[in-house]
């Protein structure tokens, strides 16, 4: 096999997994949000998330924050568990960002539905409290 035949081959190969991932997408989408948090890249990204699901919940955290890790295993359950999608923005990658949301203290937990933010809080809130404020948007 020639060198420009296994390219070929390579690439046939890469277009096919990829096909494949936008099945699996297509599908994730469908049964509704992710059920795993998502890493907030940036401005645009967080808005992405917030138009493409109907209830969204933003984790505005910091790695060094005793509060944000006590509230995280929580946020991941109700990814897991609810309609919603959780969104993590990390403050101190995305100082802008945070600032765009006039984020002062951390954790903020900030809801957005339709692409709207409709709620904020900022502290720790027990699992039952953000299980109750995502039920009523959803």
């Amino acid at each position: 096999m020639s060198e420009s035949d296994e390219l070929e081959e390579i690439r046939k190969e890469k277009m096919e997994s990829m096909k494949g991932g936008e099945d699996a997408d297509a599908a994730a989408d469908a049964e509704g949000a992710p059920s795993e948090p998502i890493h907030v890249e940036g401005a645009e990204h967080l808005q992405e998330i917030a138009d493409d699901n109907g209830v969204v919940l933003a984790d505005f955290y910091a790695d060094w924050c005793g509060p944000c890790k006590m509230i995280e295993p929580i946020v991941e359950k109700l990814a897991a568990e609810t309609d919603a999608a959780v969104a993590k923005v990390d403050v101190d990658a995305h100082q802008q960002l945070a600032a765009q949301y006039r984020v002062q203290g951390v954790p903020t937990l900030m809801l957005f539905s339709d692409g709207e933010a409709v709620e904020r809080m900022t502290g720790v809130r027990d699992e039952s409290t953000l299980r109750d404020l995502i039920q009523q948007y959803s």
